[in-house]
């Protein structure tokens, strides 16, 4: 599909840099992908697309999406970092322990602990990204097998 909104045109060209083909490859990636693709992940999916793409180029470019914050860039573990395309709205992750499976969920955390949290009260908060870690169903059942 390899589509660049007007918007992202726009932060590109603010940045100096142009819309190419595949800048909108890696990007409909991660959308494809629905995020938490890591670097690896996305060079995977691209090379499937246009065989010319270096490794090299997903680390260019994510890094350049990254610092125009058209992805955001995930910590789930010390290894890996993961890239989703940067969220309209507050959503948070569980991530499994087993299969590495990631799970997003929406609560209105932020304004909970603005409300609740003393030392929040008072505290710009501009945003909040909640990782809880545990096991899947499927990976308890697992664990549970092998008892």
């Amino acid at each position: 599909m390899r589509i660049i909104s007007n918007n992202e045109r726009k932060l590109l060209k603010k940045a100096g840099m142009k819309a190419t083909s595949q800048r909108a490859l890696i990007l409909d990636i991660i959308r494809q992908g629905q995020g938490h693709l890591d670097a690896d992940e996305v060079y995977r999916r691209a090379r499937k697309k246009d065989s010319n793409l270096s490794l090299s180029t997903v680390y260019r470019t994510l890094g350049l999406f990254k610092k125009l914050r058209l992805v955001e860039e995930l910590h789930f573990d010390e290894t890996h970092h993961h890239y989703e395309v940067s969220p309209s709205a507050e959503h948070h992750h569980l991530v499994c322990l087993g299969c590495g499976r990631v799970i997003e969920f929406n609560h209105p955390l932020t304004s909970y602990v603005q409300s609740n949290v003393p030392e929040a009260k008072d505290f710009e908060i501009t945003r909040a990204e909640v990782n809880m870690t545990g096991y899947c169903p499927e990976c308890r059942r697992k664990k549970e097998d092998e008892k």
